[in-house]
C-alpha cells in the first residue's frame, strides 16, 4: 500500500518552519514587555486571521527552540487564573539574529518574486 503525500501540506510545512521563527522574533521585538504564548498567538491572529502556519499550538515548540538557541529570555510567573505562564522576551542576540533574518527574508522574497512574477532572470 502506497501512502500518498499531499504536496501542498509538505510544502507549507517546510516553508513555515523558518517563517514562524521570524514572525515570533519580530512580535517579541515590537513588544514593550515580556509576553506569554497565548498573548503572542492573539497578537499574530489579530494581524492575519485563519493563517494555517500560525496555529497557537505550533508556536510553543518554536518559542522553546528560540529560547534554547539563546535568542529569547524566559521566566515563569504564577497565574491566579490558571497554570503558571512562561513569559518570553527577545534579547540582544535575538535582535541581531532578527536583523539578519529580515535581510535574508527580503533577499529571498525578491528572488522568489522575480522568478514566479515572470521577470527574466
Amino acid at each position: 500500500m502506497t501512502v500518498k503525500i499531499d504536496p501542498n501540506k509538505k510544502f507549507r510545512k517546510e516553508l513555515n518552519s523558518g517563517i514562524v521563527s521570524l514572525v515570533l522574533l519580530n512580535v517579541l521585538n515590537q513588544a514593550k514587555e515580556p509576553m506569554y504564548g497565548y498573548q503572542i498567538a492573539k497578537n499574530i491572529e489579530g494581524k492575519g486571521k485563519n493563517i494555517p502556519m500560525m496555529k497557537q499550538g505550533a508556536l510553543y515548540p518554536v518559542l522553546r527552540s528560540l529560547a534554547a538557541a539563546g535568542l529569547l529570555d524566559s521566566h515563569v510567573d504564577p497565574s491566579i487564573t490558571g497554570p503558571p505562564r512562561r513569559y518570553y522576551k527577545i534579547n540582544d542576540s535575538g535582535r541581531r539574529t532578527l536583523s539578519e533574518w529580515k535581510d535574508i527574508w527580503n533577499e529571498t522574497r525578491t528572488f522568489i518574486d522575480n522568478i514566479i512574477g515572470g521577470e527574466n532572470v
